[in-house]
């Protein structure tokens, strides 16, 4: 069966303790995993997502204390969006506000109602009230009442030069269908599926470059339900795009494969399994810092490196 959509934002982030406390406390999302980089074992990644930390619900962070602040241009993420219940937009209005959150005034975008905020770090982001989601899984462990709570990814806006080639590899490889444009937006969404459906492309001509930093966001990853589809991907963007992607990489909660996209966007294509259950109950995920085999051996070098967030 296929499973389409994103699979997880992954971005970077300042300060790891104002991290973790914005988005367990202020979004209320769950703290699924507590790892490191695996390429940079002296970084935390942070996983935050729904209770069980479903595809569609995952944004991960690399947090850097001193990193400098990116720089929004073509070839990157200009936001990323969460779905919350059609009639939450003022509860999270006046939240924001109570929480000293920076935010814009609601607009409308395809005919849904978008309010767009900061994280502490500068990274762009968005709510967007979707109707008839209010009995679907979230993380109901916080402050934040099961009626307003996030739901998952809405979606992702691209900035890009042109919309074409990315779309391209949306509509071929991913399973997404072009269903739309407002202006220089065009809409692309995943079909079979409604949680991180959406990939808008921003179409911005010759505006600066990109340049990564703390609030940027680092790759998209779009879901392969095993490594069986995630190869029959990877055959799709050799054979019809010309596009070569690195050896599949075990992340022990799933396996993945970059490419860059000809936007210059980094993708990832990331498998469905095994999930965030794989080495801790799922009771206590994100409680204990949990390190892949080949860093066990380095555990206590590792610990004494990392900040305190508690």
């Amino acid at each position: 069966m296929n499973r389409n959509g994103i699979h997880h934002v992954t971005a970077i982030a300042g300060n790891a303790r104002r991290n973790v406390e914005f988005y367990t406390r202020t979004l209320g999302l769950r703290l699924v995993k507590k790892t490191v980089n695996f390429d940079d074992p002296g970084t935390y990644h942070f996983y935050y997502g729904d209770e069980a930390g479903a595809p569609g619900t995952i944004l991960t962070f690399f947090p850097w204390d001193h990193v400098a602040p990116g720089r929004l241009g073509i070839g990157e993420t200009q936001e990323t969006s969460f779905r919350v219940p059609e009639g939450s937009i003022g509860y999270w209005t006046q939240r924001f506000v109570e929480k000293g959150v920076a935010h814009s005034a609601p607009v409308k975008r395809f005919g849904e109602t978008v309010l767009a905020f900061k994280d502490p770090h500068g990274m762009r982001l968005a709510l967007v009230g979707v109707a008839g989601i209010e009995n679907q899984p979230t993380w109901i462990g916080t402050d934040v009442p099961a009626e307003n709570a996030i739901r998952g990814f809405h979606g992702v806006n691209l900035l890009l030069a042109e919309a074409a080639p990315t779309g391209a590899i949306l509509t071929d490889v991913f399973g997404f269908t072009q269903i739309g444009r407002e202006g220089s937006l065009v809409r692309f969404k995943a079909e079979g599926t409604d949680v991180g459906s959406i990939v808008d492309i921003h179409e911005a001509g010759g505006f600066l470059p990109a340049r990564m930093g703390g609030g940027s966001v680092h790759h998209i990853a779009f879901r392969a339900a095993d490594d069986e589809a995630e190869f029959a991907m990877v055959r799709k963007l050799a054979e019809n795009h010309g596009i070569r992607t690195t050896e599949q990489k075990d992340r022990n909660y799933f396996r993945s494969v970059y490419f860059r996209e000809p936007g210059h966007v980094l993708f990832e294509i990331a498998t469905d399994v095994p999930g965030f259950a794989a080495d801790e109950p799922m009771a206590k995920l994100g409680e204990a810092l949990k390190l892949p085999g080949f860093l066990e051996g380095r555990r206590d070098q590792i610990e004494a490196v990392l900040p305190e967030i508690a």
